[in-house]
């Protein structure tokens, strides 16, 4: 706990030093969209043959829709956190939430299909996401984007939880993701949030930043490939 309010404080005297333009480098934000923009565009095509059959298999494998829209909270700036729709392929059934209460998935989830345990593995259940990042509600890499309800649950046990995406925006993949699997429950999150509160001070100047994000992607390229999602 000491780690994460460490770096949640230096984190907010870097933001104060400069209110108006935030901590991270102009040159940075711009660079980040850019790569998004170019990268999510290319995956897109890359991946176009591939996801009509994903499609397919989602359909023949359970009944449901082949997408899944869930809310997610957005970038946090000046006390704000916006939210939207993040899309996904759906790896579990239409009752998984049937009680109404937001549930976390764990890597052995009994609600995920047989196909979606191939699309977690491979993490192909994300790539609907690049719309978002095109969008500009995600970033490729950054922290991942929690859902609204069970961000007030974790506020109360871990403050300085919903900063983590304070003028970050949440990502595909990032360091906390390359770092952990499936969390079991809230009481697990508390490496996490560390990890997302390293990653925003990574990336407050463009060398840091160009050495962390290659790193990741890296990284998650050898995740996918090696199926270790």
């Amino acid at each position: 706990m000491k780690l994460i309010t460490d770096t949640f404080n230096t984190n907010q005297q870097a933001s104060n030093m400069n209110n108006q333009q935030g901590y991270i480098d102009p040159i940075v934000q711009r660079g980040k969209r850019i790569f998004d923009v170019l990268f999510s565009l290319f995956a897109l095509l890359f991946l176009l043959p591939l996801l009509p059959l994903i499609a397919i298999a989602i359909k023949l494998d359970s009944k449901g829709p082949v997408f899944y829209l869930q809310s997610r909270l957005g970038k946090a700036h000046q006390g704000s956190h916006p939210v939207f729709n993040v899309i996904k392929f759906r790896t579990m059934g239409t009752d998984a939430e049937k009680e109404g209460v937001a549930m976390l998935a764990t890597r052995s989830d009994p609600r995920i299909t047989r196909v979606g345990k191939l699309l977690r593995k491979t993490r192909f259940d994300e790539t609907p996401q690049f719309i978002n990042v095109l969008l500009g509600q995600m970033s490729v890499i950054g922290p991942r984007p929690e859902r609204p309800e069970l961000t007030n649950e974790i506020d109360k046990k871990l403050p300085f939880f919903s900063e983590r995406t304070y003028q970050v925006l949440p990502g595909l993949t990032g360091l906390a993701q390359i770092n952990q699997s499936y969390l079991g429950s809230v009481d697990d999150i508390d490496q996490k949030l560390a990890f997302d509160h390293a990653y925003s001070l990574a990336i407050s100047e463009p060398l840091t930043w160009l050495k962390t994000d290659c790193s990741i992607l890296v990284k998650t390229v050898l995740t996918v490939l090696k199926c270790n999602g």
